[in-house]
């Protein structure tokens, strides 16, 4: 069976600077891109805020050129998802159903995945009125009125970040009171940009070429309204894709992995990057750092192997 020096779970921003440094670092390496090749990026049609690009880039365009520089570089792709792993002993083991890879060393750069409402029209009005990042999208919306889903400090942030742009800002949750932190939720309740409507679930996105209204549910009186908006952000949680791992590395309770020295895991060889251990920024440009240091890292790693 073929040894890698490095296999790396994720395709994202963070897995393909991993594969770019511990390839120019005459690692063997491959990436196994996952059920989304290219990660939450390739969700969005012009990022602004990636340096480098004055007009901005679509989003897949900027990760197909991050694949092609990682193969420039040597690294093997294949389009796969990781079903399991198994990190008990060297070298580590993971599969893809009954085939297996094995390598010195792993990355973990599998990323997370926005909570969805789930509401009608969601997936329809995605990236066309319909958000999960305010920091990403919020400059598109100067002067439009937007809702933000929510009640926890990601929705507060949100909304609070948004009014910076955005003629006004409601915020729609689906309790009387918010969960957010007692600092984070006064100050949008004492934002005279921002505007609640409590006691509510979106029931549906509705337009036809982009977002144009939702309809909210009262969950107390069943009663629906339609509330005309030119953008909704869903800030509603998210979701670690650590799933495959079972209890292989350690996991919050959240199921983020719990970050470690040096980008490492608590298991001896495997590393970390990006959104499955960032909680606080999810931004491609911090995900690509993250990348950055574990692939260093495990150049490191495999020197001293060698050593």
């Amino acid at each position: 069976m073929e040894l890698y020096d490095v296999i790396i779970i994720g395709s994202g921003p963070a897995g393909y600077t991993a594969a770019i440094y511990a390839s120019r670092g005459n690692l063997k390496a491959l990436v196994l891109k996952g059920t989304q090749p290219g990660g939450q990026l390739t969700t969005t049609t012009v990022i602004e805020n990636w340096p480098g690009f004055e007009n901005g880039i679509d989003g897949n365009e900027l990760v197909m050129q991050m694949e092609k520089q990682a193969k420039r570089f040597g690294t093997e792709m294949a389009n796969e998802t990781v079903t399991k792993v198994d990190f008990s002993s060297a070298p580590h083991k993971v599969y893809v159903g009954d085939k297996e890879y094995q390598g010195k060393a792993v990355i973990i750069a599998s990323g997370a995945r926005s909570r969805m409402t789930g509401a009608e029209g969601e997936d329809r009005l995605f990236a066309k009125g319909v958000s999960t990042c305010a920091t990403c999208d919020g400059f598109f919306y100067k002067g439009k009125d937007v809702i933000v889903l929510g009640g926890g400090d990601t929705a507060m942030e949100e909304a609070h970040f948004l009014t910076n742009f955005c003629k006004t800002v409601t915020v729609v949750h689906r309790r009387d009171k918010f969960r957010a932190s007692k600092i984070m939720a006064d100050r949008v309740l004492n934002n005279e940009k921002i505007s609640v409507i409590w006691d509510s679930t979106v029931k549906s996105f509705n337009g036809k070429e982009k977002l144009e209204s939702v309809t909210l549910t009262n969950t107390k009186t069943n009663e629906d309204t339609e509330v005309k908006v030119d953008g909704a952000f869903l800030a509603i949680g998210h979701i670690p894709n650590t799933e495959y791992l079972g209890d292989a590395v350690e996991l919050d309770e959240k199921k983020y992995i719990v970050s470690g020295e040096h980008m490492q895991t608590n298991v001896a060889g495997v590393f970390y990057a990006g959104d499955v251990e960032d909680q606080r920024y999810r931004q491609a440009v911090t995900a690509a750092s993250d990348g950055c240091r574990a692939g260093i890292e495990v150049i490191k790693y495999i020197e001293s192997l060698n050593d």
